[in-house]
């Protein structure tokens, strides 16, 4: 994977959720590699059960869940979504809905390892289609499979926010 060596290479920073397992490991040991800077930001509870990734150049410890993935998108300026379960998902989710709400303005960048996310992004067409959501929203979530593209992607300016998002 280069996702890490094209972080350091566009001049940023990594800031993810802390741990040494997952590719998000792999892509803290490529950052780390190329003594790039990494920041983890990660809950207590996880700082004791021993999975944070040694190494950082800072480890930010957060109460709750939900002030871990605050904080993380307080640091953030882009983001790229590697394929994992369900806390990836979770945390995407939150990201692209405080986009959504115009919360929050990131570009949302998924990393399309051998198609993983293609039946994420059926599902976003088939939401629009049903009229769950408006088309424009499937724009908040960007796809590539190439680990350059997706810093490049993720350096860009967010979609536009939409005020008028549900029609009355």
């Amino acid at each position: 994977m280069a996702l890490g060596s094209a972080i350091v290479d566009a001049g940023h920073r990594l800031v993810f959720g802390g741990g040494h397992v997952g590719l998000m490991g792999v892509a803290a040991d490529e950052v780390l590699e190329r003594d790039g800077e990494i920041i983890g930001v990660m809950t207590e509870q996880l700082v004791g059960l021993e999975v944070a990734h040694q190494g950082l150049t800072e480890l930010d410890v957060q109460p709750t869940m939900h002030r871990r993935k605050a904080r993380m998108a307080e640091l953030a300026d882009g983001v790229v979504v590697l394929p994992g379960g369900f806390g990836t998902l979770d945390e995407a989710f939150e990201l692209l809905t405080w986009n959504q709400l115009g919360l929050i303005s990131v570009p949302i960048v998924f990393l399309d390892v051998d198609g993983f996310f293609a039946p994420l992004f059926d599902f976003n067409a088939g939401s629009a289609a049903a009229g769950f959501m408006k088309d424009h929203h499937g724009t908040l979530a960007q796809h590539t499979d190439n680990a350059e593209a997706a810093v490049r992607l993720a350096s860009r300016n967010a979609p536009a926010f939409t005020p008028k998002w549900v029609d009355r």
